[in-house]
C-alpha cells in the first residue's frame, strides 16, 4: 500500500493490531472558522487515554485556513477523537469522528455562546 503525505509529512500514526488488520483511509482536511489562531492539534482513537503528538508541529493554523492531515493506520480503526489547542492555551475536543466516512472537518466557534462546535463533510 502507498501512503502519499500531503501537507504534514510528521502526521503519520501507527497502530499495531496484528496480521490480519485491515488498512484504512483517515485523511482529513481540518478548516478553522473559529476566529482564532490554532496552535496544536492532536487525533487520537477513541478509547485512548493519551493524544500523541502535536500533528501541526510548530506550524499553527490560522482563523480562515485549512490545512490536510494526512495518516494511516495500519488497521481499521476509524473512530477518532479530535483536540485543539489555540495560542491562548484553551482547548476543545471533539469525540468520536468516523474519519473514514469524513473528509472535511469545519472547527466553530460562537462567541457569544462560549461554546466550540464541528461541522463535517
Amino acid at each position: 500500500m502507498h501512503a502519499t503525505l500531503k501537507t504534514l509529512a510528521a502526521s503519520a500514526i501507527f497502530c499495531f493490531a496484528g496480521a490480519a488488520a485491515f488498512a484504512a483511509d483517515q485523511d482529513f482536511t481540518l478548516y478553522n472558522v473559529t476566529g482564532y489562531t490554532i496552535d496544536k492539534v492532536f487525533v487520537s482513537p477513541v478509547g485512548k487515554t493519551t493524544w500523541g503528538s502535536d500533528i501541526l508541529g510548530t506550524d499553527q493554523l490560522e482563523d480562515g485556513n485549512k490545512v490536510d492531515i494526512t495518516f494511516k493506520a495500519s488497521n481499521d480503526i476509524c473512530h477518532y477523537d479530535l483536540k485543539v489547542v489555540y495560542t491562548d492555551d484553551d482547548t476543545a475536543v471533539w469525540n468520536d469522528l468516523n474519519l473514514c466516512e469524513i473528509s472535511k472537518v469545519h472547527l466553530h466557534y460562537d462567541r457569544k455562546a462560549g461554546v466550540s462546535r464541528v461541522t463535517y463533510e
